[in-house]
């Protein structure tokens, strides 16, 4: 493993390693910086999962912005989605008017982030567009457009750098796959 780190230990391999993610998120920022020159962009950042690369993302932005926060959830404390959204966090400030960059950490299902999107286009959002560290295209639901992704990775459960299973692994700076045998009773 990459690590001494006892959580290593509950994970299959390491999928993505901290160099890999740290250059992906600068040729993000530095695709963003080139495509919102002379805008006002509100990130918006979806909590909790997303905080890692939000936090990582916007300080390799150099344009004017704004941020704000939503929590909803459609897991709980599962691997696999209820398909209801829950609205846990809304935002603070409108969106009226203005560019909207959604950031999230994963895109599974489809169907949490098609909600966001939509909610923030009937909000009178002049644009929204989405970004994602990971899209995993093999698991959608719907027809979901992801505008701006680091990495297509496979049908593979995974955690670290934000991404969790029951509130655990977070803080790991790598992603990893998560071994089937710490989540096998759910299933």
């Amino acid at each position: 493993m990459v690590s001494d780190r006892a959580l290593y230990g509950d994970l299959e391999k390491v999928l993505i390693g901290r160099d890999e993610i740290r250059a992906a998120v600068k040729r993000l920022a530095a695709r963003l910086n080139e495509e919102y020159r002379g805008r006002e962009l509100m990130c918006i950042c979806i909590l909790k999962g997303a905080a890692f690369f939000f936090t990582d993302l916007i300080r390799e932005l150099d344009l004017p912005l704004t941020t704000d926060f939503m929590a909803l959830s459609s897991y709980g404390n599962s691997t696999k989605t209820s398909g209801e959204v829950r609205v846990q966090k809304d935002l603070d400030q409108p969106v009226l008017d203005k560019d909207v960059l959604v950031v999230e950490d994963i895109v599974d299902s489809g169907l949490t982030l098609a909600y966001i999107m939509d909610t923030l286009s009937k909000r009178g959002a002049r644009s929204v567009k989405l970004a994602t560290l990971l899209d995993k295209p093999d698991r959608r639901k719907n027809d979901l457009k992801v505008d701006y992704s680091c990495f297509v990775i496979p049908n593979e459960f995974v955690v670290g750098y934000g991404l969790d299973y029951a509130e655990k692994y977070r803080n790991l700076p790598d992603i990893g796959v998560l071994s089937p045998r710490i989540y096998a009773e759910e299933e």
